[in-house]
């Protein structure tokens, strides 16, 4: 394990040049009228044909598929409508992040709005922990529930379902989290994810399930009523879309399919929302805090809105208060009541954001400090005070910086008196892609309690007394699955891009493929051997601005969380560059910037370095080179470096690395002076006494003039007459 990043590697989806791809993509960008970069784009994303891409680009309602098709949903409906019919007590059972959220407000909204007898039951984290549990169960039979709905949970609550049962009550489950071999004996289980599944799309969010179930009910009424069920889905989209697309997003689902439908139309509701707790949480965000008043000029409301403002402001609540808070304002009808729920979100996710930094700087220091830690390919931390909330979000970052699974573990609330092998601890994971953390934590069953998930974040309990075991369990699963190169960070852009494609023609295009998001990302490409004229601090050095050139064209590319100094090349230097393409609009005038996402010296510029250290070290060794090669030094070239030297010297500069040097010697781009060439000429010069210089680290030299020195002809240098004896002409 290390603490060093992540390699990162490139790589492109689609690379010009393959004659029969390209007359594919050719086509497709005729018949839709759009550029062959845009077309690029499409096939990217799955969609090859005209056809495929007009589905994709249009929004309509009848593209969404017909709920019925998911298992068990007319059972489901019918046991629903049955106890709205006869006035049951029905509890909507959800979970307490943003899916379970959403998903619990959007079913009672539904529910009441047909005249349900509906109550709302959320556990907390730190008292009840996640999922449906007996102890709940029996409250809620006790008072009066007939019939519960889980949403976002329930599909592992095997036991619970069948205590429920007994107790004489009815449990339709709804939930997107993978399932087990065993589905619980409720009357039914809708999850797109079940083994006998036939729905055509399985990546539904917890929030997206109950949006086809309310969508099956409204079908049902519809069909009872004589009207068009694609009017019933069309109503179901206008009321509701807003919801489901804040879930979908916060839960981090693929844009892709139904949820590229679902987000879309939320998007376009939350603009303009009409329930009040968003209008209040929306004005603010966009107000920074300040007493609650909005910012003249709103932030627009996209993937990125929701994902970055809304999305961790109703977690909070989840994750260091009671989620109740956040379903109170996705209810609340008065303005005033929605704005104090509003400004109380944003006080506890200020709160959450203090105790995040404070773990995540226990969990740096005990990771550091571990002398096992390059053992290791899960780090697996343990602590009796960690907030369990906020233990998921401390995971992920670990993961980020270490580039390694990460588990953290809580026995916050367990401990009574001292720490004993039988504390319940909750702990909360994050992978890398490559490794299915519900599969790893599978391989550990028998030392858990209980876990459930995704293949990329899960969540667990764990008695005190099986950490250890389960710490050598889990990192043994991860020697047999994981190698090398799953630890590398792949960038895959979508192509290649020249000066003449960096348009704002193109950037708008792009705008075609919003909303972006998982399965749907939004469009990265490369750009090679950009010459880097102008490097501009932002924000006291905390973003970076670029002037980049090529072909006789400059653009503006903008490095937000990166200083200069961090850059790792400088100005004349040339790079290469992910980016995605941005419309920068300033004083209503519009044009095309990069946003980049990693930038480096450029490969063919490293490659022709990392050949040039190769020749000199042939050469130095004795092998023969070719005139063409230009490595035997003029007194001109002598000259050009000996004024550079100086003039850094008189500066107060006394130590220079090779990459600087050549670019001063040959005054920016032109390489007269070549690094072959160049290494010898300090050679010689030190060998002449011409001035002092000393390699004190790979291509990083010490010098001193020498102002005093005499001349020397550089012909006397026994360096120099070796070299001129290995050219061919001379050997032959």
């Amino acid at each position: 394990m290390s603490s060093t990043k992540r390699e990162k590697t490139w790589s492109e989806k689609y690379i010009f040049g393959n004659a029969q791809l390209d007359r594919e993509v050719s086509f497709v960008a005729q018949a839709l009228n759009c550029s062959d970069i845009f077309a690029v784009l499409l096939r990217n994303r799955g969609f090859s044909t005209p056809d495929e891409a007009q589905r994709f680009l249009r929004f309509e309602t009848n593209d969404f598929h017909d709920p019925f098709l998911l298992n068990d949903m007319d059972t489901a409906v019918a046991r629903i409508a049955s106890a709205v019919e006869n006035g049951e007590k029905i509890c909507i059972y959800g979970d307490y992040d943003v899916d379970g959220v959403t998903s619990v407000s959007m079913l009672y909204l539904y529910l009441t709005s047909l005249g349900a007898d509906v109550i709302i039951k959320i556990p907390t984290r730190d008292g009840e922990g996640y999922g449906v549990s007996s102890a709940a169960v029996e409250q809620l039979a006790e008072a009066g529930v007939k019939l519960i709905i889980t949403v976002d949970t329930g599909v592992t609550a095997t036991e619970e379902v069948l205590y429920a049962k007994a107790l004489g009550v009815d449990v339709v489950v709804t939930d997107h989290h993978e399932c087990r071999s065993e589905l619980p004996k409720a009357c039914a289980v809708v999850n797109p994810h079940r083994q006998d599944s036939r729905y055509p799309f399985c990546d539904l969010a917890g929030v997206g399930v109950v949006f086809k179930l309310i969508c099956a009910y409204e079908m049902t009424l519809c069909r009872a009523r004589g009207e068009s069920v694609l009017a019933g889905v069309g109503r179901i989209c206008k009321e509701y879309a807003d919801l489901a697309a804040i879930g979908t997003i916060a839960d981090v689902m693929p844009i892709t399919d139904e949820n590229r439908l679902i987000v879309s139309m939320g998007l376009k509701l939350l603009e303009n929302t009409k329930r009040r707790g968003l209008e209040a949480l929306i004005d603010a965000i966009n107000s920074g805090g300040r007493d609650g008043k909005s910012s003249q000029k709103k932030r627009k409301v996209s993937s990125g809105f929701i994902g970055f403002g809304i999305a961790p402001r109703i977690n909070a609540a989840g994750r260091i208060s009671d989620s109740i808070i956040a379903v109170n304002l996705l209810l609340e009808e008065d303005r005033e009541c929605a704005r104090e729920y509003a400004e109380q979100l944003c006080e506890i996710n200020k709160q959450r954001q203090i105790e995040e930094n404070k773990i995540a700087e226990q969990a740096y220091e005990m990771i550091e400090n571990d002398p096992d830690r390059d053992k290791n390919s899960v780090i697996v931390l343990e602590h009796d005070e960690w907030q369990q909330g906020i233990i998921g979000i401390v995971s992920s970052r670990i993961t980020e910086k270490y580039g390694l699974p990460s588990i953290l573990i809580s026995f916050k609330g367990s401990v009574i008196g001292e720490p004993h092998d039988m504390d319940n601890g909750k702990g909360s994971g994050r992978s890398i892609k490559g490794m299915n953390l519900v599969g790893a934590l599978s391989y550990c069953e028998d030392v858990l309690e209980k876990f459930g998930g995704h293949e990329l974040a899960a969540g667990l309990t764990i008695r005190r007394g099986n950490v250890d075991e389960f710490r050598r369990r889990i990192n043994e699963y991860a020697e047999q699955n994981l190698t090398e190169e799953l630890f590398k960070i792949k960038i895959d852009a979508d192509c290649e891009l020249q000066m003449e494609h960096l348009t704002l023609g193109l950037a708008e295009e792009l705008l075609r493929l919003e909303p972006f998001g998982v399965g749907n990302p939004t469009p990265l490409f490369i750009a090679r051997d950009m010459r880097v004229q102008r490097i501009m601090q932002l924000s006291g050095g905390k973003h970076t601005k670029l002037i980049l050139e090529k072909d006789g064209k400059s653009v503006c590319g903008m490095y937000f969380g990166n200083s200069p100094s961090k850059l790792g090349f400088e100005v004349a230097d040339k790079i290469d560059v992910l980016f995605n393409l941005d419309v920068n609009e300033y004083k209503g005038i519009k044009s095309v910037q990069m946003i980049i996402q990693d930038a480096r010296l450029s490969e063919s510029y490293t490659k022709k370095l990392d050949n040039s250290k190769r020749r000199y070290a042939q050469i130095s060794e004795g092998a023969i080179y070719d005139p063409e090669e230009n490595v035997i030094p003029t007194r001109d070239d002598f000259a050009a470096v000996y004024t550079v030297l100086r003039r850094e010297f008189r500066s107060g500069n006394d130590i220079i690395d090779m990459r600087t040097l050549i670019k001063l010697v040959n005054s920016g781009d032109e390489q007269s002076i070549n690094y072959i060439k160049l290494k010898y000429i300090l050679r010689i010069m030190n060998e002449l006494r011409i001035c002092a210089v000393e390699e004190i680290g790979e291509d990083i030299f010490r010098f001193e003039i020498f102002f005093s020195s005499a001349k020397t002809s550089i012909e006397k240098s026994s360096i120099l007459k070796k070299l001129k004896s290995r050219c061919s002409d001379r050997a032959r």
